[in-house]
């Protein structure tokens, strides 16, 4: 039997030694992979990096005042025919960047009615101040109108949480974008600013029967004015590790499937090898036999 020069012998079959050639047994493959990869995961992280380090976000904070008004004394009206008592209370709150207007009563009749009016307009809503509200958003559900009113079905104590703003940089701080601290204070103060005229808040309560006692009524509002305003800044460091492990993670998922095959691939190709050579010793062999026995 004659063996040709270009030629090897697996399992019995004959097969062009260009085949042994596959993809896997290239070794530019696995350098070109993690080279790449390694490129990317470096400029990935350098720009979240270089983000930290030079922002263009300002964090402005407002201070707060809180003032609770509970001196003024009602007014009594009672109407005979319908056997009702109303208590009206009459507040001059500071409009100066006014941001809450909360009312709280106390020894409510049952069923009483309760009324919080300005005549510029709060927003309000039941749920808003409810710590076991759900998907719940004042800039979505409050109601912007001049009177809101609340039943105190069972009486006791009950409340009205207003505000005269849903914009949420107007109150507890806020973030601004600008390209310069100067400009960035501007925009905060234009944010903060605000006066809320008229401020006069009447409070009426009515109770069935003919009371002599009025309720306890405290009115809380909440004024906050700018503060102080600095650039946007976190630990460069920390995120720059942050950012590479994330980047890192990424390419992980994408490239162990690839390592895998390649892999796999590989080991599969040596196997093969090893029958190759094993067929190719028993070739040999035979050939040597034929010729010593000629």
């Amino acid at each position: 039997m004659k063996i040709m020069d270009y030629a090897s012998v697996i399992e019995g079959v004959h097969q062009p030694a260009c085949m042994q050639k596959a993809l896997a047994q290239n070794p530019n493959l696995l350098r070109t992979l993690l080279g790449l990869s390694f490129t990317l995961i470096f400029l990935l992280g350098y720009a979240v990096y270089g983000a930290t380090i030079s922002p263009s976000y300002y964090l402005y904070t407002t201070e707060t005042e809180v003032t609770s008004d509970e001196s003024i004394e009602p007014v009594k009206i009672y109407d005979e025919d319908e056997n009702l008592t109303q208590w009206r209370w009459t507040f001059t709150a500071d409009g100066d960047n006014l941001t809450w207007v909360n009312v709280t009563a106390g020894g409510l009749s049952r069923n009483s009615v309760m009324k919080l009016t300005n005549s510029v307009g709060l927003y309000s809503h039941s749920k808003l101040g409810d710590p076991d509200a759900e998907d719940f958003s004042c800039e979505d559900s409050c109601f912007l109108n001049k009177t809101h009113e609340l039943i105190s079905e069972d009486g006791g104590d009950d409340s009205i949480i207003s505000m005269t703003t849903t914009d949420p940089g107007r109150r507890n701080n806020g973030t601004v974008y600008a390209k310069s601290l100067g400009e960035a204070e501007d925009k905060a103060r234009e944010i903060v600013e605000y006066f809320h005229s008229p401020a006069v808040i009447i409070v009426e309560i009515t109770e069935d029967g003919n009371k002599s006692t009025a309720p306890n009524v405290i009115l809380v509002t909440v004024n906050e004015d700018f503060s102080d305003i600095g650039v946007f800044s976190v630990d460069a460091g920390t995120e720059f590790l942050w950012a590479v492990a994330a980047v890192v993670g990424c390419f992980s998922m994408l490239l162990i499937p690839s390592f895998t095959v390649y892999f796999a691939a590989r080991a599969k190709e040596r196997k093969n090898e090893l029958k190759l050579q094993k067929a190719e010793e028993v070739v040999d062999e035979s050939v040597s036999k034929d010729t010593n026995a000629n």
